[in-house]
């Protein structure tokens, strides 16, 4: 099987990556390796894909759609998963244009090219936990409200999933959206609460705690998102007269860890002591996040299987391997 993978060189879309070629499949990746964040970390994710067999990488900006149409053209995938987009909360603050360009133009793009791919089968994207915006309900249940976003980048994400159902609807192209909920893990984002902590206590800094650590999250580790997108991929939503082929699904572990707890397994897999700064909470920012992942588990058969005190000191051990610490 070809697929398509946008966002290739990210966090998320490397393991992807890694997961399908290690199968045998085709893969085409799609990447603008962009700087928001460490572009020499991209460079050595697309390094260890480059030496494998059957990859294949276009350095391409999604929002381009006729840079995008010619890698289509060329390459042929019947399967997308679309990964690529300006993440982070805190960024699209300051930044909103790019959240405009990347994720809605961007989507707009694959959508149109997935709607002319001949014998398309299934459109695999990225939304977010961060769609669920002011709810205070928990879990969050796709079936929840997702009209109050409280940053652009959640508007963004819950635009991308509106888009998607009115492709699905007109065209009959089969999609699924899933929203994931705080990734982590080896080759994660330097942008990301862990990698920042564990980069702070190396240098012996103070780390940032927002909301005066009264914060929870459903901490989910790139292997369990890793098998619920492939297996979402490998399940295309039937075609059915009257029905749209389109879905949403939660994808997460299932808990709401407290942030301290996971500050004292960065504590103890570092072997050092956090220096911690308290701070309000900031603007785009939620108390808490916990997937109902009830919708998938039925469907596909999704089980995660890494709590955190597994995960976490896995993504240490890279971290310090990584950074040679």
């Amino acid at each position: 099987m070809t697929v398509l993978v946008t966002g290739a060189a990210g966090f998320i879309g490397y393991h992807i990556c890694e997961r399908l070629l290690d199968r045998g499949d085709t893969v085409i990746g799609v990447d603008n390796v962009n700087d928001y964040y460490s572009v020499r970390l991209k460079e050595a994710r697309l390094e260890r894909l480059s030496k494998r067999e059957n990859f294949s990488l276009h350095r391409v900006d999604i929002a381009d759609y006729e840079a995008l149409k010619a890698v289509f053209a060329a390459g042929g995938p019947t399967r997308v998963v679309h990964l690529a987009a300006q993440a982070g909360v805190r960024y699209s603050l300051e930044h909103p244009f790019a959240y405009i360009q990347a994720n809605i133009v961007g989507h707009m793009s694959i959508l149109e090219l997935c709607r002319h791919q001949e014998r398309f089968e299934h459109l695999v994207y990225a939304s977010s936990s961060s769609v669920y915006g002011g709810n205070t309900k928990l879990p969050f249940s796709v079936d929840d409200r997702t009209d109050t976003p409280v940053s652009l980048y959640a508007a963004t994400k819950r635009a991308d999933e509106l888009m998607s159902h009115s492709y699905s609807h007109l065209y009959r192209i089969p999609q699924t959206g899933l929203r994931f909920f705080t990734v982590y893990g080896p080759w994660g984002r330097p942008d990301m609460a862990m990698y920042i902590f564990c980069r702070a206590i190396a240098d012996g800094k103070p780390i940032p705690v927002f909301n005066n650590g009264d914060m929870k999250r459903d901490f989910t580790f790139v292997d369990d998102i890793v098998s619920g997108v492939v297996a979402s991929l490998d399940n295309p939503v039937a075609v059915k007269d009257g029905a749209v082929p389109h879905r949403v699904y939660n994808i997460g572990n299932h808990r709401s860890e407290p942030l301290m707890r996971m500050i004292e397994l960065i504590e103890e897999a570092m072997g050092r002591k956090a220096e911690i700064d308290f701070q309000p909470m900031q603007p785009g920012d939620v108390q808490a996040s916990f997937a109902d992942i009830d919708a998938i588990r039925n469907d596909l058969g999704f089980e995660p299987t890494t709590p955190i005190d597994v995960g976490i000191p896995k993504f240490v051990a890279w971290f310090k391997e990584y950074e040679k610490i």
